[in-house]
């Protein structure tokens, strides 16, 4: 091969917005994503760029048609292939000296310890509807001191939460508690965006229903997210740059050309989120007849 990898050559352009010192520190840091669809695939490419070289990686879904609007491994040639194996084949296309432990079952109660040993940052991007497992991984973030963050594809934008050590947890903010998956549902899409700015220009509204697990995508919000969430991973791998954890959290609409920072405290104990999600199980309701 007349061009041999080099890691310091192949991220040598990051340099200057990282020091030398910080891109050795990123290529040793590790990095959990749950999840390897929309958000998911793009976040480990984007992250392995970046230069960020150790990755534990889950999903148990083969790559479908219907993924090709969001899912950077969806090809005519990957169709039917486990989405780990194709990212991570991605992934070390980038760095082949790329560190990843591959999860092809995806993350259970059993396997979720060694999905999280080790790991410096956990990444969420998990199925809207995997309520579940996306609380206890988050519960475990939390017992563990792990920081972890979570960045929603709404509409053509994305939205932001950090949930960093001693800071206020995953269920505090959105106090699912043992309640019904509709309910977490609700409660999920209006902690993640209470600035809501996605919502007017949903032009197919029926194209959302809870019901039956199934809401609308674009590649455009997915890739918001992976800069986004690689920009927040830069700075709490770090450790600089202002993080702001929940109950802040962030919404940016590129359709609407908005940014809006909110500020929950109790999170959806907050009378505001109250309102929303009693809005919501009105219309959830109204989907059901």
């Amino acid at each position: 091969m007349t061009n041999p990898f080099r890691y310091e050559e192949a991220f040598s352009r990051n340099i200057g917005w990282v020091t030398p010192e910080e891109q050795t520190l990123l290529r040793n840091k590790r990095v959990a994503i749950a999840g390897g669809g929309g958000v998911g695939g793009v976040h480990l490419l984007t992250l392995a760029r970046l230069g960020v070289s150790k990755f534990h990686i889950a999903d148990f879904d083969s790559f479908d048609i219907a993924n090709f609007n969001r899912q950077v491994g969806a090809m005519m040639s990957t169709l039917d292939q486990p989405k780990t194996d194709v990212l991570a084949r991605m992934a070390k296309d980038i760095n082949p000296e790329i560190d990843i432990k591959v999860f092809p079952d995806g993350i259970d109660k059993d396997n979720l310890p060694a999905f999280l040993d080790g790991v410096d940052l956990y990444v969420d991007a998990l199925d809207f509807f995997a309520f579940d497992i996306r609380q206890r991984t988050f519960a475990m973030c939390a017992e563990r001191n792990i920081a972890a963050t979570t960045a929603a594809p709404l509409g053509m934008g994305a939205a932001l939460l950090n949930f960093m050590p001693g800071r206020m947890t995953f269920e505090q903010y959105f106090r699912w508690g043992d309640l019904p998956d509709q309910d977490k549902a609700i409660r999920f899409v209006v902690g993640l965006a209470p600035a809501g700015l996605h919502r007017p220009y949903l032009v197919v509204p029926e194209a959302v229903n809870f019901g039956e697990r199934r809401g609308p995508s674009t590649i455009m919000a997915c890739q918001l997210c992976a800069g986004i969430v690689a920009t927040e991973a830069l700075k709490i791998l770090l450790g600089r740059g202002r993080v702001l954890a929940a109950p802040y959290g962030m919404q940016f609409d590129a359709y609407r050309n908005r940014l809006s920072i909110t500020w929950r405290p109790g999170g959806n104990r907050h009378p505001v989120q109250r309102l929303a999600i009693a809005i919501g199980k009105r219309q959830f309701a109204r989907q059901q007849r």
